[in-house]
This record gives C-alpha cells, sequence and structure tokens, in this order.
C-alpha cells in the first residue's frame, strides 16, 4: 500500500488528513514534534482503523534536523509516495502589520515557508524515484479585507511561490513528481483559537475533502485548489 508522511499530525486538519487517507487505504506516518502527543495521535488513529506505521520526528524550526528527519524517511520508508506539509504555526493574528513583533515574523516564516521548504527539497529525490506526489496546506497569496494576518499571510504567499515554481521546473525538466496546493478555509482548530463563525468548518468536514481531492486521480500540478473561500467573519 501507499505510504504518506503527514506532518503537524498529530492534531486539528493533520490529524484528520491521517484519518481519512489511512480510511482509503493509505498507510500513515504521523509527522509531529512532541513524543507524547504524537504516541496519543498513533494510539487514537488506530483505534479509528487507520494503518498507522510509525511517527516521524519532524521540527520545522531547525533545518539541521530536518535533514536528519529525511535521511530517517529515507531509511525507513523507501517507498514514500506522498508528502503532506500541513504543520504551521499562526504567527500574532490579532497585531496590525506595523505592529507585528521582528522574532514573530521570522518564525512563522522559518516554519511555514523555509523548514517547510527545507523537508520537501530534502525529500524530492525520493518522491521523485517514487512518482509520488506533494500536497501544501495553505491559504491564498492575495490579501483578503477580511483576514490578513501579516506574517501568517506572507509565509504562505512564500509557500505558494515555491509551489508554483517547482510545478513548474518538475514540468519543465520531466521529473515524475507533482506538487500542488489546497486551501481548506476557515477551519475550527487551535490555530484560530476555535473559531466557529461565518465561513468556517469542522476538521472532519475539510480533512475528508481534502482526503478526496488526493484520491481523485486526477494530475493537480501546480493547481491551488480552494474548498472553502475566505469570508467576512464579522471581526
Amino acid at each position: 500500500m501507499a505510504k504518506v508522511l503527514v506532518t503537524g499530525a498529530n492534531k486539528g486538519i493533520g490529524y484528520g488528513i491521517c484519518k481519512f487517507l489511512g480510511k482509503s487505504g493509505w498507510q500513515v506516518i504521523v509527522g509531529a514534534r512532541n513524543n507524547e502527543r504524537a504516541e496519543e495521535a498513533v494510539k487514537a488513529l488506530k483505534a479509528e482503523g487507520v494503518d498507522v506505521i510509525g511517527w516521524q520526528y519532524v521540527n520545522l524550526s531547525d533545518n539541521k534536523s530536518l535533514e536528519q528527519t529525511a535521511k530517517e524517511v529515507k531509511e525507513k520508508y523507501h517507498d514514500l509516495a506522498l508528502l503532506v506539509n500541513n504543520a504551521g504555526i499562526p504567527g500574532n493574528m490579532e497585531v496590525a502589520s506595523y505592529d507585528s513583533a521582528m522574532h514573530d515574523v521570522t518564525d512563522t516564516i522559518q516554519v511555514n515557508y523555509i523548514g517547510t521548504f527545507c523537508l520537501t527539497k530534502a525529500l524530492v529525490p525520493l518522491l521523485v524515484a517514487n512518482k509520488g506526489r506533494i500536497v501544501n496546506i495553505t491559504v491564498p497569496s492575495e490579501v483578503s479585507p477580511y483576514w490578513h494576518p501579516m506574517a501568517y499571510v506572507a509565509s504562505k504567499a512564500a509557500q505558494n511561490a515555491m509551489t508554483s515554481i517547482m510545478a513548474m521546473e518538475f514540468e519543465k525538466n520531466n521529473l515524475p513528481v507533482e506538487i500542488f496546493n489546497i486551501h481548506p478555509g476557515a477551519t475550527t482548530t487551535d490555530l484560530n483559537n476555535h473559531y466557529t463563525g461565518p465561513g468556517a468548518h469542522s476538521i472532519d468536514v475539510v480533512s475528508e475533502k481534502i482526503s478526496a481531492v488526493i484520491n481523485d486521480g486526477k494530475k493537480h500540478q501546480g493547481e491551488f485548489i480552494e474548498l472553502y473561500p475566505i469570508v467576512d467573519e464579522g471581526r
């Protein structure tokens, strides 16, 4: 069976993606930073009937550790077919752009873009060898008048550029690997303090839709697939 590594998989959308991909036949590798939370997620997923074959330490704040992570993945899961870059941090979503703390901006960009790029880059040769795919969970690069936390949007805009350029160059260089983006829309998670207002959907709703896109058998190279748009949250 095909193997998938999902980052940030011990909770939220990452956990949901593991659940629904697992229920559709994928063998799941839980990517997480914390041993205890990872083990709890593995136990819960197995209780739901998911074929979890292990958990993998993934710390997007530490590029050096990500190189070791990729090395371990190559050794343990040589037939990995899918990387889902889901892990991310929100940054401070409550401040105006001009009041953003520098450490908050740099930390958010490190995790959501630089660390994600580092892990992706390190796993590209393995995914090329397996004719695999890379799926990034993201938000639009365009600024919405309704929701625009600068550090977070900027980090995802950089990640979106990474996706588009990699997709173009995979095609140009005839590499058998695919990369695309999925925007789930507002989802009730701890990233947004469990927002349940206008436009919000549950983790299960968006995770099932994400899994359906992954399993639809279509080519999505370079695409930005929006499940639900950003709407006026009344803030």
